[in-house]
């Protein structure tokens, strides 16, 4: 990557980087240090957005949504020109007046009443996963045996989905992020599946395809008390299938593979299981499962001193805010030590993640099961990273446990 001076008409720094070539991809950090160095507000000319990765104009522009909204798009693609290939998500992709019901339904399903129902029998089911998994012998890839199977366990379960399909929810989520960027091979890589996908997905978003016990019965059940509309209730649902595995996963991965390759954390851990929220949190800072998203200038806006023209798209770098050494200090260790409030790996202000709760609780459960069982563990072999165009992801996580 190579920062230039000032160009013509544009105030900030520029640089022709792809943020979502494979080589970035596979280790983003480099360029995140350099876009850091570069200044407040850099110009990437090849897609012709402004980008932040300082953490304080990240932070600014996730909670300014009269200034940056959302409704125009949380990817490349700019709504205001452009027909998005689904609709838009009442969470995600939309902004008060219209995202406040939505936002409000949700949060309280999907509160600390229902998380205590929940917790004592997601605690019991990752313990018989992780009894099963060490059965099979001390080395297993964390990503196919434990990540991508706890989620996919309980998760749906708790939405109120039946059995059948359940193997879709990763690969059309996969897709559903990837879109969020450019039209590049990753994206063509799962259009041949995208209606396959979205047309199952949709299908158990309606109130007769869900048992009456899940969030997805309570969404509508709020719609039947005039909370949402009818019109709006299965898209809440497709909010919760499409956001609510994959980042789980990859959050899960993250933080298996930070307490993996700082043994010490680990051992931590292990002495208060208590810090597990941390780790998981920790996790989340360190490794950014969703590394980007973007917002639009709602007008010329000023940020970081440049000016952002009105319908600009401004791309936000949430992973390189979240090692910021302006805002951590030796931001590139994974600490249990530390306090990792306010990083911004769940967004910040109106549109913060509305799951994340959850996925806090099932990363709980996991490394929990794992404490009671396990002395200490390392990484076993080579690991692989999954690309995609908006999460940081492990395709296989080979590990070894010593059991205690």
């Amino acid at each position: 990557m190579t920062v230039t001076p000032e160009a013509p008409a544009i105030e900030a720094p520029t640089s022709d980087v792809d943020p979502f070539s494979h080589e970035v991809l596979e280790d983003p950090m480099p360029m995140h240090e350099e876009l850091r160095e570069a200044g407040p507000v850099v110009y990437l000319r090849r897609y012709d957005i402004y980008a932040v990765a300082r953490y304080q104009e990240v932070h600014a522009a996730l909670t300014d949504w009269q200034e940056f909204p959302s409704a125009d798009g949380v990817g490349l693609s700019n709504f205001r020109y452009e027909k998005p290939w689904r609709p838009p998500s009442l969470l995600l992709e939309a902004d008060p007046p219209r995202h406040d019901a939505p936002r409000r339904v949700l949060s309280k399903i999907l509160g600390p009443r229902a998380l205590r129902k929940l917790r004592e029998d997601w605690f019991a089911d990752a313990e018989v996963l992780v009894d099963e998994v060490l059965s099979n012998g001390p080395e297993f890839d964390a990503v196919e045996s434990l990540s991508s199977v706890f989620p996919l366990r309980v998760f749906p379960d708790a939405v109120g989905l039946l059995p059948d399909g359940r193997e879709n929810l990763l690969p059309y989520g996969d897709h559903a992020f990837n879109a969020f960027g450019p039209a590049n091979d990753l994206v063509a890589k799962g259009e041949p599946r995208v209606a396959e996908l979205a047309g199952w997905v949709g299908s158990r978003c309606a109130r007769e395809a869900l048992t009456d016990d899940g969030f997805g019965a309570a969404i509508w059940a709020a719609s039947d008390r005039g909370e949402i509309t009818p019109q709006q209730a299965p898209l809440v649902v497709r909010s919760l299938l499409t956001a609510g595995v994959d980042t789980t996963v990859h959050g899960i991965s993250a933080v298996l593979y930070g307490l993996a390759t700082h043994p010490e954390e680990w051992q931590r851990l292990r002495a208060n299981p208590a810090l597990a929220r941390v780790a998981f949190d920790e996790a989340v800072r360190w490794e950014s499962p969703v590394q980007t998203f973007f917002r639009t200038a709602n007008r010329d806006v000023q940020l970081g001193g440049t000016t952002v023209p009105d319908g600009k798209k401004v791309l936000m770098f949430l992973a390189a805010a979240n090692r910021d050494p302006r805002r951590w200090e030796d931001p590139d260790r994974f600490d249990l030590t530390r306090d990792p409030s306010g990083h911004v790996g769940f967004g910040m202000g109106i549109h913060q993640c509305v799951g994340q709760h959850v996925a806090r609780l099932e990363a709980e459960a996991v490394l929990h099961a794992l404490a009671r069982r396990v002395e200490s563990f390392e990484v076993a072999g080579a690991t692989r990273r999954h690309h995609n165009n908006t999460l940081r992801a492990f395709d296989s996580l080979p590990l070894r446990m010593h059991l205690a």
